[in-house]
């Protein structure tokens, strides 16, 4: 297994402890799995049993058949872990690991927008907690949302939420007028198109990707639009050797595993900060991952008729996706 550095940590009185290692024998010791989602720090990816996007760990938690979970990612993509699979403890290093489209949109408010359009099909983004999801017809990621609203009859209206730049893409990609909800995501908000066509001048040969949660005037100038999955697997495939990377830049990481001979730009956020990092899946440090696996806690708990109403729509997302 490669990691770019040995971390070690020391209490009082103890020799340092080698926590990659002790990751990977507590790993054994608990038969747990360890899903990261591509956004984490690149150490914890490189220790993970699979790294994917919000659609491909849904998957694989649903499928496990270790004795444990551990979910490096935040606090929604855990809760959906454990709707997937109840009866086995869900660990997530840090519950403040939150998300700011899930917390921009609660569940009384998005009750109340169901309430107002009672005709239409909600078709609500993963990114989402788990009482909003319980309040939705049909759950999609990024990367299985075009499919999904495309199986959606066509006089059928539709509310999509919490993302409105990802629900103005899907409704320019489909045809579809949908009813948007009014959210975003901090970080691909945060690009600066303006820093980002100078990139584009410095590096001509350079082709701009992008995910669908950035704005609309950013996408319009990509030569990609795809999800975090989709983005890995354009650069794997592709015949160029540059690209300016619009997503958050934890995705790099597997870019420079599986396509190393290329090279990848991440792109410039606004202001001059590291903006283009998302604070929430930062939480998560190889720290904290080996004492929640030391503690077996925080663990996600959840009351078992949130589980049964939440799980109806995310199965109808792996049905049609």
């Amino acid at each position: 297994m490669n990691t770019v550095a040995t971390h070690t940590a020391t209490t009082r009185g103890e020799m340092p402890i080698d926590l990659e290692n002790e990751v990977l024998r507590m790993k054994k010791e608990m038969n747990a799995v360890l899903l990261a989602h591509y956004y984490q720090e690149s150490e914890i990816q490189d220790l993970a049993d699979y790294v994917g996007d919000s659609l491909e760990l849904a998957r694989r938690a649903a499928a496990t058949n270790a004795d444990v979970i551990v979910f490096a990612g935040v606090h929604f993509m855990a809760e959906t872990a454990k709707i997937l699979n109840p009866k086995k403890p869900v660990l997530l290093p840090d519950l403040e690991a939150g998300c700011s489209l899930a917390e921009g949109c609660p569940a009384p408010d998005f009750k109340k927008f169901r309430e107002m359009h009672p005709n239409h099909t909600a078709i609500t983004y993963i990114n989402c907690s788990a009482e909003v999801k319980a309040l939705s017809d049909i759950i999609c990621t990024s990367s299985s949302a075009e499919k999904i609203i495309n199986q959606i009859p066509r006089e059928t209206p539709i509310l999509f939420s919490p993302d409105k730049n990802l629900g103005a893409y899907l409704a320019k990609k489909t045809g579809r007028d949908m009813l948007l909800w009014n959210g975003s995501c901090i970080v691909h908000e945060t690009f600066s198109e303006k820093k980002i066509i100078g990139l584009q001048m410095e590096h001509p040969d350079a082709k701009l990707i992008a995910h669908p949660e950035c704005e609309a005037p950013l996408l319009d100038r990509a030569d990609f639009i795809g999800s975090t999955s989709a983005l890995l697997k354009y650069v794997q495939s592709s015949p160029e050797k540059k690209f300016i990377i619009a997503t958050e830049v934890g995705i790099i990481h597997q870019m420079q595993k599986s396509a190393p001979n290329k090279v990848f730009i991440p792109a410039p956020p606004d202001a001059n900060c590291a903006c283009n990092e998302c604070p929430h899946m930062k939480r998560n440090t190889l720290e904290k991952l080996y004492l929640c696996m030391k503690n077996r806690s925080p663990e996600i708990t959840m009351e078992p008729e949130l589980i049964r109403r939440a799980l109806t729509p995310i199965q109808k997302m792996m049905e049609m996706s």
